[in-house]
């Protein structure tokens, strides 16, 4: 008799990707025992016959036992014992459980198919969309339930934006609308903005057939692919920030409401910096060669002006090399974009890549053969400039020598810790390795990075392992974030229509904010979140404002602190430190739970390297 699995109990102590695998990648199977943490109470041992079981069918398409992990030894950095089950083999398309067959308990649905993530990238992708300010989300592009009028837009807001210390001298207005908010909160912060850019044009690039023109955008249709226009999108605002001597303003402090269209307090600017300058400069660039690629004449003149820019902006940058601005201590928006020396360097080092490409002006591929650093350590903190630097490298006319040197550093410095070297010796017992002390604010963006590090082997062709070896790897960051975690979490916002048992379910966002009875929840609210949002994630360092309990300027705010911080998060193992809650200050939901277009990127463009 077929076995039916629709009365069994879901255990989340069987974690798989709740999107799914695709046909032929390797597919590993999570087991946990909890002992350490807020659920080290749950009583699970794995049983010795596990079964993948079609749904549709109730054909049982694998049997099989778990491998301990780590003979057997608690993980620290999840606080769980943990087992393996090896379902590769299963290859047939379709929806599935995975069935403790001893203990009469299953996994969530996942399923099996070539076009497994698409749906999911297409969501991902539809963030930006949600986060289009000046710019109306009217329905059928909007879903009903996030639907809302055009933001920023009244008096004195992003089209008559004024420099933040001049707000009574009409001489500083500018036009500064579009873009996209930076995060949970509407701010636009320019050096990251065109960071944003970059990610997404290298996304376009990397695999240019994926990308079509059907992602529900106002813009569908018109054919170009729809990537391509929010792209652009991203890049008027990024042209609009630019002065007439070349040089780019650093940053937007905007007004926060929900719906974002409810917002009504006065928009300001930051003056021009050194940082956004040469962060402009790359993505102008990049941008040049992207619109060439199009047959457009209208998108082939466009790119011909971004070169221009791109070239006025490191001339400017190169005669002021060390113009900056704090924007968070001027009031002017909520993060700091200000980096040092150093990273003033990264940042021309990266401009002059992308320059010598677009341009194959020689004085750039000097300045990069002049100023590049030896590449001795891969990590997601340093990825964005290796990533530039293996552009250059692969680049005809870039010199021969420098390139081999570039290309065998990298390689090279992937072989040790942290990298292949914890993959072979299976350090992580969730299969997606970045150490303890890389769980920080944003540890979602770092798995993406982490995962696109070793992808980069195979996109720039050195590679000493074969391409189904990276694949599986960089794939087992992407199952991380889609609930191959300690708490069985999909990383996403209110992925449930497209697949996820448990998505997240609240976050930090000005819109979606706490106690809206429309967008707060998912599960408590009319609508809850916009689908698609990669949140931050695990975060030990998470810790309740130091005003709290008692000293946050009066007993109504000293109660919002409650008796002590909320854990989970805060006191947990790396990987336990999260809860889906969006409660602002002083408890800070922003540290766990907070999107960030930085974070949504980075999974972007991992995810894309694995949709058909």
């Amino acid at each position: 008799m077929k076995p039916s699995t629709e009365s069994l109990p879901v255990v989340k102590c069987i974690v798989v990707d709740q999107f799914g695998y695709l046909p032929n990648s390797s597919k590993t199977a999570v087991l946990r025992r909890p002992e350490q943490g807020f659920d080290a109470g749950i009583e699970y041992t794995p049983g010795a016959s596990y079964q993948v079981v079609n749904i549709a069918s109730g054909e049982i398409v694998f049997t099989g036992s778990p491998v301990v992990w780590g003979d057997g030894e608690v993980n620290t950095t999840s606080g769980d014992k943990v087992w393996w089950l090896d379902f590769s083999n299963v290859r047939e398309p379709g929806d599935y459980v995975i069935v403790d067959a001893d203990n009469h308990l299953r996994s969530a649905e996942f399923r099996i198919g070539s076009d497994v993530y698409r749906p999911v990238l297409i969501q991902a992708v539809r963030t930006f969309f949600y986060q289009r300010a000046g710019f109306a989300k009217r329905t059928p592009f909007a879903e009903a339930a996030w639907a809302d009028e055009a933001s920023h837009i009244k008096p004195g807001q992003d089209t008559e934006a004024r420099l933040y210390n001049a707000t009574n001298d009409a001489s500083t207005e500018r036009d500064l609308s579009g873009g996209w908010y930076d995060a949970g909160d509407y701010n636009k912060y320019t050096s990251w903005h065109a960071g944003y850019l970059l990610s997404l044009m290298e996304a376009y690039n990397d695999r240019p057939a994926i990308w079509s023109d059907d992602f529900n955008l106002p813009e569908s249709g018109n054919g170009i692919p729809d990537l391509v226009d929010e792209i652009k999108w991203g890049m008027d605002w990024l042209v609009k920030m630019q002065e007439s001597d070349g040089s780019v303003l650093s940053v937007m402090g905007l007004d926060h409401g929900s719906p974002p269209s409810s917002a009504d307090g006065p928009s300001v600017y930051g003056p021009a910096t050194t940082n956004a300058s040469l962060a402009a400069a790359a993505a102008f660039a990049l941008g040049a060669e992207l619109f060439t690629q199009f047959d457009d004449d209208t998108l082939k003149t466009y790119a011909s002006h971004l070169q221009q820019r791109a070239i006025d902006a490191w001339r400017w940058a190169d005669a002021n090399p060390s113009v900056t601005f704090r924007n968070s201590d001027n009031g002017v928006a909520a993060g700091e974009q200000e980096v040092d020396n150093s990273g003033r360097k990264d940042k021309k080092l990266a401009a002059a890549i992308y320059l010598f490409a677009t341009t194959g002006d020689s004085t750039y591929r000097d300045y990069v053969d002049a100023n590049r650093p030896d590449i001795y350590w891969v990590s997601p903190w340093n990825e964005e400039l290796l990533h530039a630097l293996l552009v250059y490298a692969r680049l005809p006319n870039a010199t021969s020598s420098v390139a081999d040197t570039l290309n065998q550093q990298y390689q090279q410095s992937m072989q040790g810790a942290e990298n292949w070297s914890d993959i072979h010796n299976q350090t992580d017992a969730y299969r997606a390795f970045i150490g303890d002390g890389n769980f920080t604010w944003g540890s979602s963006r770092t798995m993406a990075v982490k995962g696109a590090t070793f992808y980069r082997l195979q996109k720039f062709a050195i590679a000493t392992a074969s391409a189904n070896a990276i694949d599986d790897v960089a794939l087992d960051y992407l199952h991380y974030l889609h609930g191959v975690n300690p708490m069985g979490k999909v990383y996403l916002s209110n992925m449930g229509a497209y697949g996820a048992e448990d998505s997240v379910d609240s976050f930090y966002h000005s819109w979606f904010t706490d106690g809206s009875a429309d967008w707060d929840s998912v599960t408590e609210s009319n609508y809850g979140p916009a689908p698609g949002f990669v949140v931050g994630g695990a975060n030990p360092q998470y810790n309740w404002d130091a005003c709290c309990p008692t000293s946050c300027g009066g007993s109504g705010n000293n109660a919002r602190c409650g008796m002590a911080p909320l854990s989970p998060p805060h006191n947990q193992p790396p990987m336990k430190s999260y809860a889906d809650f969006n409660t602002g200050w002083p408890v800070n939901s922003w540290q766990v739970t907070e999107n960030s277009n930085g974070y949504q990127v980075a999974y972007i463009r991992l995810l894309s390297k694995f949709v058909e």
